[in-house]
């Protein structure tokens, strides 16, 4: 019978520096007058590249040998779109451009994961193209209606991180294991 402190939920993700998770989180209150709904807080806010999901803790040795695989140069992000996904009632920010470098990073992620047998949640299963996306705002309700124009939120992204969520006192909390450095552009 497993114990639910055996096991880690854990996920592969984009985190940014506290300037950039400020900066979304100043879209989540002119979207929350609109959609309503509950915002995230802002040191939670991140961009899942690899949903992993319940492991074992010795488990955790074998994801970070495998993203210590990745290879991938730094990158900018740029999120400057909100958006609405109705069939989960959440708004979040995405950009209009997914850098040639994040869908070679998701996808080399993906990679060396199955090549150590790791089970996933592949995006391949879900659509053909990895989506990129700041989740704001949960139980959000909002029409097929372009939301309105947010200030861009660039990232610099130089790495990658394993992160670790866990219920508390009703809220999530993420802890993030460990980051794997991306390479410099042109390196």
């Amino acid at each position: 019978m497993n114990h639910p402190s055996d096991t880690a939920r854990v996920f592969f993700a984009l985190w940014p520096a506290a300037t950039e998770s400020a900066q979304l989180a100043a879209w989540q209150a002119p979207l929350k007058r609109l959609c309503g709904g509950r915002a995230m807080r802002g040191e939670t806010l991140h961009n899942t590249l690899v949903f992993i999901g319940e492991v074992e803790l010795y488990g955790l040795e074998v994801l970070q040998l495998a993203a210590q695989e990745v290879g991938g140069e730094g990158f900018e992000l740029r999120f400057d779109e909100a958006r609405y996904w109705g069939h989960n009632h959440i708004v979040y920010a995405a950009p209009r451009q997914v850098p040639q470098q994040l869908a070679q990073l998701a996808d080399a992620l993906e990679q060396r994961l199955a090549a150590h047998r790791i089970k996933f949640a592949s995006h391949h299963l879900v659509s053909h193209e990895y989506k990129p996306h700041v989740t704001l705002l949960r139980n959000a309700h909002w029409s097929d209606a372009p939301l309105p124009a947010m200030q861009p939120v660039s990232w610099q992204i130089r790495d990658f991180a394993l992160v670790q969520s866990a219920p508390r006192g009703g809220l999530m909390d993420y802890r993030v294991l460990a980051r794997f450095p991306l390479g410099a552009a042109g390196g």
